[in-house]
């Protein structure tokens, strides 16, 4: 899993059959520190009722198709998570306000 904050969103009205109804946000790799990192946005489905601005927990390539909603949809990457804090080494990283 990698940690990335929910930048956007996308809205496909045609899209695969196993992902009709499902929610598509644009999301950005995150540090532990809460920084974005330089590298491209990506689509991902979520699976949490994430919104934006969210620091997420995302599943990436065959794992992301292990949760209900994404079982046998052709998906890459899911937000599974919705961070409320961090910890590394002992001190708190990031906390949810």
């Amino acid at each position: 899993m990698i940690i990335a904050r929910v930048v956007g969103s996308a809205v496909a009205t045609v899209k695969a059959d196993k992902l009709s109804a499902r929610k598509l946000l644009v999301v950005q790799e995150a540090t532990v520190h809460d920084e974005l990192m330089d590298r491209p946005p990506f689509v991902a489905v979520d699976a949490v009722g994430a919104g934006e601005g969210e620091l997420v927990l995302v599943a990436i390539g065959s794992g992301g198709r292990f949760t209900a909603l994404t079982d046998g949809a052709p998906a890459d990457a899911t937000i599974v998570g919705i961070l409320d804090s961090l910890e590394v080494d002992g001190r708190d990283t990031f906390r949810k306000s």
